[in-house]
């Protein structure tokens, strides 16, 4: 049963709660093999990973396995690459051992999914629209406004507030996506400057 990728490495990182040196070591050792392909918001490629990828780290870091022997995560990637999609069981990746991927991480397939369709339905990028700055979909509100209202404190709610017509699911998405992509550039002001 092949896969889809699906997800940016960065987007894998963010929704499995691993670092992306974790990823990165991962593909460097061929545990996992990424498909490149064009930016699905923004130009130039990018390297994309199955949603399956965020449940396999997720499982490994809930299971304290993240030290695991090459030959035991490329037994659980395998194992996981022939279930069925959306399909979670314990996998035998070394004899008498297992690893329950329904039981560890079964929320993190599903959010993986929901946050799939919902970047692809809510979040776009348009050389019209602010400069082709990801933005929800319909909209000039930018995924980095999103995230910076969100770090300064302000709910969900809030921003629904001002904007109604925008569904909770886009602002959620927003802000996964803003986080997986930061902006890149030199930073505003004098960061090494501590702020009180």
């Amino acid at each position: 049963m092949s896969m889809t990728a699906d997800l940016t490495i960065r987007e894998t990182a963010a929704l499995s709660g691993v670092s992306l040196a974790t990823i990165e070591k991962s593909v460097e050792a061929r545990v996992l093999r990424p498909v490149a392909g064009p930016a699905r918001v923004r130009g130039g490629s990018m390297r994309f990973l199955p949603v399956r990828a965020v449940v396999y780290f997720r499982a490994l870091k809930a299971a304290g396995l993240t030290d695991l022997p090459l030959r035991h995560k490329r037994s659980i990637w395998t194992s996981m690459a022939q279930l069925e999609p959306m399909k979670l069981e314990a996998i035998e990746f070394t004899p008498g051992t297992t690893l329950d991927l329904k039981q560890l991480a079964a929320d993190s397939l599903r959010d993986a999914e929901r946050y799939r369709r919902d970047r692809d339905r809510y979040i776009a990028s348009d050389p019209g629209t602010l400069g082709g700055t990801p933005v929800i979909a319909g909209t000039r509100i930018s995924v980095y406004s999103v995230l910076g209202r969100l770090r300064d404190g302000e709910t969900e709610d809030d921003i629904l507030q001002d904007y109604p017509e925008v569904p909770r699911e886009a602002i959620k998405a927003a802000e996964l996506y803003a986080r997986a992509h930061p902006l890149r550039g030199r930073p505003s002001g004098k960061p090494w400057r501590s702020r009180s």
